[in-house]
């Protein structure tokens, strides 16, 4: 496939964004359990049950983009010099990652637990603060999904375990795709099949005389690189073509429609599927992005200027959600507005408010860096 100075793929701006949103329902519900407020976090409630699993899915669904859009971006970049500049690479992730993810951590640890409007029910700064060295030093070298599995939820903070499995991969990643050139299908297949061997066997009773085999154990659930390696299988499907037929499979409108269907049943139900769960998403988020990205056929546009912007700013409303549900809820317990109809509506627009200025007051700053290290362009339309 030939590629242009500028890779634009539509919809999936409008993707990032219902993969923030599908986070931002999930840990509304978290919150109110934890202010004890009547809550849809626990039991077998049908909505319960939706609520529980989008959380966990709108993460998957951030990862497969992440392993789709690395890949082809990398793919490009070979085709047209030859080679993989992995420094360039990992210039840009610094710059687009890590400004807000460090405010967002050392603002966490030093600075919301001294402020009242933000304390949450049994996180006393005690708590927060506990083993802060180590804390501090897994978070900067991000190693937050560690941080999760040794200290569990840190406020604020804990939603960037995800940020850390996404930078473990991205340091991967680049090195994997310039130097294993052949059989790249197979490499993501094979990358899909050892990281599912290592998470059964880690799971299992054989791993039990393994230091610390419980939290290695949680780590290796949340690395999840076989969600990005789907991502990539999927890229590499698209920009190499290898398999003509598979990929003209893949396009038919009603192999769309079936991973839609699928998707959309699985959440309405919360179904968890076991063993495969993860692959069989991951496959069907896959399918979904190929289809919005390239397929002129689908019915289904996400294609607009609201979900253009929101999807833009989409880190920022992963990152700062759980700020926004909090003083949202803290408001409205003051004023006995404690019904869905105004927390859902105010903690996503003012989740929106709190993205914008940190997209346009602060993000932008490091971002007009990011084109100086680009060898292809990607970005919005």
């Amino acid at each position: 496939m030939n590629t242009s100075q500028t890779i634009y793929f539509p919809n999936l701006n409008g993707l990032r964004f219902i993969a923030a949103l599908l986070v931002i329902i999930h840990h509304i519900e978290q919150f109110k359990a934890i202010f004890n407020l009547p809550s849809y976090w626990a039991g077998d409630e049908f909505i319960s049950k939706f609520i529980f699993i989008v959380g966990g899915q709108g993460v998957i669904l951030f990862f497969v983009l992440s392993g789709f859009l690395i890949t082809y971006l990398l793919l490009a970049e070979e085709e047209k010099i030859k080679t993989i500049k992995i420094k360039k690479f990992y210039l840009r992730r610094i710059l687009r990652i890590w400004p807000l993810y460090l405010l967002i951590v050392l603002f966490s640890l030093f600075v919301f637990p001294h402020i009242d409007l933000l304390n949450i029910p049994d996180y006393p700064i005690e708590v927060v603060q506990s083993n802060i060295e180590l804390k501090l030093l897994l978070y900067l070298f991000f190693f937050a999904n560690l941080v999760l599995a040794f200290f569990g939820i840190i406020p604020y903070a804990s939603q960037t375990w995800s940020i850390g499995t996404e930078e473990q991969f991205y340091l991967l990643w680049p090195v994997v795709i310039r130097y294993i050139k052949k059989n790249r299908l197979i490499l993501m297949i094979g990358i899909v099949v050892l990281y599912n061997f290592i998470r059964f066997f880690l799971a299992s009773s054989l791993s039990h005389s393994i230091p610390f085999h419980t939290i290695l154990r949680e780590f290796w659930a949340g690395f999840k690189i076989d969600s990005m390696a789907i991502g990539g299988f999927f890229s590499v499907l698209l920009f190499s073509n290898p398999l003509p037929f598979l990929l003209n499979l893949v396009r038919k409108r009603f192999v769309f429609n079936i991973a839609i269907l699928f998707v959309f049943i699985s959440y309405i139900f919360g179904i968890y599927y076991p063993y495969f769960n993860n692959i069989l998403y991951s496959g069907c988020y896959a399918v979904i992005i190929l289809n919005f990205a390239t397929n002129p056929n689908i019915k289904i546009s996400l294609e607009n200027n609201l979900f253009n912007s929101l999807g833009k700013i989409s880190y920022g409303l992963y990152m700062l959600h759980p700020i926004a549900i909090v003083l949202t809820i803290k408001f409205a317990k003051s004023y006995e507005l404690l019904t869905n109809w105004f927390l859902y509506p105010a903690s996503i627009l003012l989740t929106v408010i709190l993205a914008n200025i940190s997209y346009y007051r602060y993000e932008k700053f490091f971002l007009k860096f990011k084109s100086k290290f680009a060898i292809i362009k990607s970005g919005n339309k």
